[in-house]
C-alpha cells in the first residue's frame, strides 16, 4: 500500500517538501490520544526477546532512528509511536542556521538512496534545549542528541562551539553524539583527525560532566565511511583512550561508485545514504569491533533496509542499529517489519539473547 502511495504522491513531490508533509502527519497523529494509541499498537509491537541495554539505558529493542530526520526535536513521540526504540535528534549546532540553499535533497530511487547537502539546517542549541526541557513525553523512549559545528565558526574555534551545544543540551540527552563526519559543512571532516579529535572530545566530555553532575551522560562520536582503515583504527584507539561510551559507524559517503540512477542525480554534491552505503558501513563496523571488542558500544548505521541488515550489523558488533533513508522507501510499517524479522532470526539462531549475538561473526574469525 505505501509503495503505491509513494509512487503516486511522494515520488512526484520535491523530496524536502514530502519530508515536511510526512512530518506534519506524524506530529498530528501523536497529538490525538485515541489515534496514537491505535497507531502504536499497530506499528510498535514489543518483543521481549529484543529488549536491549546500552550505555546503562534500557530499550524495547536495538533499532532506532538516525540523526537527520528530526533535527529540532519536534517529533520524538511521533517517531516512538512508529516503533523506533531510540530517537537521535539533530544534528544541532551552537547557533541557528538555515543550512545550504535549496534544492538540497535528492532521491536516487533505482539505488534506494538519497543525496543530501542540507548543511545542518536547525534552530540552534538554545531553541532545541528549550524544547527538550518543556517536553512532556507521551511515549517513554531514549533520546540521543547529535551536535555539530556551526558553519560560520572557524575550524580553530570549533571546540568552543561544540562545548556551547554540549552545555545547553547535555541535561536533556540520554546520550550525546559528536558529529565530525558530515560532508556538508566545510572543514568538518578535518576534525576526525586524531590530533583535532582528542581535544574536542575531551572538552565535550568535561562540559557534560560539569553541567550534569548527578549522572554520566554517555558520549559517542560519529565517523565517516570514507576514512581510511588506519584512520578508523586511530579513532577506535582514541575512543578507548578517552573512555568514550560509543562510536557510530557510519555517516553518509561522498563516494559514488556503482550507482544506477541518472547521471544528473549522481553528480549532485552532498552525502550519499541508503543501500549503496551498506557494504562499506558494515566493513567499518567489523573493523571497529575487531579493534575495541566489548570495551565500547558500537552503533551500526548506513544502508540498513530490513531485518537481515540489522541482524548482520549485530553479528558484526553493533549493540544498537539505526536507520533513516529506507524509511523514505518503506514507510510507516518499516520498524514493525524489522522488529518482527529480527525476533524471528534470534529465535532460530544459536544465541539466547541479542547481547550474545553482538560481534559473534567477528569473534569467529579472530
Amino acid at each position: 500500500m505505501y509503495k503505491i502511495f509513494f509512487n503516486l504522491v511522494f515520488r512526484r513531490m520535491d523530496p524536502e517538501k514530502a519530508h515536511h508533509l510526512a512530518f506534519r502527519w506524524i506530529r498530528l497523529a501523536v497529538r490525538i490520544p485515541v489515534l496514537r494509541t491505535f497507531v502504536a499498537a499497530a506499528l510498535a509491537p514489543r518483543y521481549r526477546e529484543l529488549r536491549t541495554e546500552a550505555f546503562g539505558l534500557r530499550m524495547h529493542g536495538p533499532f532506532g532512528l538516525a540523526a537527520g530526520f528530526d533535527k529540532n526535536a519536534v517529533a520524538v513521540d511521533g517517531m516512538a509511536m512508529l516503533g523506533f526504540d531510540h530517537i537521535e535528534i539533530g544534528t544541532v549546532t551552537g547557533e541557528a542556521q538555515p543550512g545550504n540553499p535549496k534544492k538540497r535533497l535528492f532521491r536516487l530511487v533505482p539505488d534506494r538512496a538519497l543525496i543530501n547537502r542540507m548543511g545542518f539546517n536547525n534552530e540552534g542549541s538554545l531553541a532545541v534545549a528549550a524544547r527538550l526541557a518543556s517536553r512532556e513525553p507521551v511515549f517513554k523512549t531514549v533520546v540521543g542528541v547529535n551536535i555539530g559545528k556551526t558553519k560560520v565558526v572557524p575550524e580553530a574555534e570549533a571546540v568552543g562551539d561544540y562545548v556551547k551545544s554540549a552545555e545547553r543540551l547535555a541535561p536533556f540527552a540520554d546520550y550525546l553524539v559528536v558529529n565530525v563526519s558530515s560532508p556538508n559543512t566545510p572543514g568538518l571532516r578535518n576534525l576526525q583527525a586524531v590530533d583535532h579529535l582528542r581535544p574536542l572530545l575531551a572538552a565535550v566530555r568535561e562540559a557534560a560532566d560539569r553541567i550534569v553532575a548527578h549522572r554520566r551522560v554517555p558520549l559517542l562520536v560519529k565517523i565517516a565511511p570514507d576514512l581510511a582503515d588506519e584512520d578508523v583504527d586511530a579513532v577506535a584507539d582514541l575512543a578507548v583512550e578517552l573512555g568514550l561510551d560509543g562510536i557510530i559507524a557510519t555517516n553518509t559517503t561522498i563516494a559514488r561508485e556503482g550507482l544506477k540512477s541518472e547521471a544528473s542525480l549522481v553528480k549532485e554534491t552532498g552525502g550519499l545514504s541508503g543501500a549503496p552505503l551498506k557494504e562499506r558501513s558494515l566493513e567499518v563496523l567489523r573493523r571497529l569491533y575487531a579493534r575495541v571488542g566489548d570495551r565500547i558500544t558500537l552503533v551500526g548505521v548506513g544502508g540498513v533496509e530490513n531485518a537481515e541488515d540489522v541482524w548482520q550489523r549485530i553479528l558484526a558488533g553493533a549493540t544498537l542499529v539505526q536507520g533513516y533513508s529506507a524509511f523514505v522507501y518503506e514507510g510507516p510499517f518499516w520498524s514493525r517489519a524489522i522488529h518482527k524479522g529480527l525476533a524471528a532470526r534470534l529465535r532460530t539462531s544459536p544465541y539466547a539473547t541479542l547481547a550474545d549475538a553482538v560481534g559473534a561473526d567477528v569473534r569467529k574469525t579472530a
